[in-house]
């Protein structure tokens, strides 16, 4: 939608160049009233409207950070269009660090939902129909299930020249290929003609703070894509991500306790050995190995694994020296105080 239109919601309306807070009833817990909490910029300056979710599942922590952090920017005050934030999707599952709602069920597998459905199906509905369905794009924020981390990556339809442009430009370490699944978000929403980027990072029920500052940064970097926000001038840091189309879950072959000797964001060659499963009452050791060359893009936390576990997620690369040197680059820049600097002072965001 473009802010000459009338936005208005949860009954609300949003006047140009104001700043307002909603909170959307949702259905009742028991007899407890349950609101969705979103916060509303917008920008003086006709521009395209973008939301920022996060924790659709309850355990998944990190987004909550970035959009704290995201909202406090100065830099949001030359915002054109409007910026719809809301940190916490999935309010039931939070209460109780819940992947998902007290029905047992995945939200995000209960698009586009029903008034009339299950409770998810219904939190799935209210929160497309007032917040996604109003929107020209949507950046939904994850991280790694329980147990497992993520190297940060934006996961979109790298088929799609503009989420393709969209994706490269948030400058995370990696874009992955991700084809879409039925009762998501990112599959409703783009049969309703509204892309969606996904950020994927770090580590459920745990804050990552080098995942938290790349999610801030790559926000305000696809804002400026769109030109909802104005461009730097020094273009010299610009980060390239590793591109890839292929990925593949290594899963345990034996149970015990899992040794790794190789990590997250390491580039791996086909066969190299990247972990151990001891006996835990024995001798034995077996060997994982990789099946191809790549990167490491996940990993279990959990030194414990049954056989059929999956334990390191490689995404599949051809030009292992290329990747190696881009990576290099982003541990270089995005861990330094610079970059915490830079999302803090509006001299130097601008």
């Amino acid at each position: 939608m473009s802010n000459n239109s009338k936005l208005i919601i949860a009954d609300t309306e949003i006047l140009r160049g104001t700043r307002v807070t909603i909170n959307l009833e949702l259905p009742k817990l028991y007899n407890t009233p349950t609101k969705l909490p979103i916060r509303v910029i917008r920008g003086k300056k006709d521009g395209p409207t973008v939301f920022v979710s996060a924790a659709i599942h309850g355990d998944e922590l990190n987004g909550i950070e970035i959009i704290r952090r995201l909202r406090k920017l100065n830099i949001l005050n030359k915002l054109r269009g409007t910026l719809i934030l809301v940190p916490i999707v999935n309010v039931y599952g939070i209460m109780s660090l819940s992947r998902y709602l007290p029905d047992r069920r995945d939200l995000n597998r209960s698009f586009p939902g029903s008034i009339k459905g299950s409770l998810a199906s219904r939190v799935a509905k209210i929160f497309f129909d007032e917040i996604v369905s109003r929107c020209n794009l949507g950046i939904d924020l994850h991280t790694a299930s329980i147990h497992k981390s993520n190297l940060p990556q934006v996961r979109t339809n790298i088929d799609n020249e503009y989420t393709f442009k969209l994706a490269k430009s948030f400058q995370a370490p990696v874009v992955l290929h991700s084809e879409l699944r039925d009762g998501s978000l990112r599959s409703v929403a783009q049969d309703s003609g509204i892309p969606i980027l996904l950020y994927e990072a770090g580590e459920a029920l745990r804050f990552d703070e080098v995942s938290i500052r790349i999610g801030v940064k790559g926000i305000i970097n696809v804002l400026r894509e769109m030109e909802m926000l104005p461009h730097l001038t020094n273009k010299k840091n610009i980060k390239t991500p590793i591109i890839t189309r292929n990925s593949i879950w290594i899963r345990s072959n034996e149970s015990g306790m899992l040794r790794t000797i190789r990590a997250l964001g390491d580039i791996v060659k086909k066969d190299e050995i990247i972990a151990y499963i001891d006996e835990p009452l024995g001798d034995d050791s077996f060997e994982i190995r990789a099946t191809f060359d790549g990167v490491i893009i996940g990993k279990s936390e959990i030194p414990l694994v049954q056989e059929g576990d999956a334990i390191f997620h490689i995404a599949k690369l051809k030009d292992l020296q290329s990747a190696e040197t881009k990576l290099e680059y982003f541990n270089e820049n995005i861990i330094g105080q610079s970059e915490f600097y830079e999302l803090n002072n509006e001299e130097i965001i601008e």
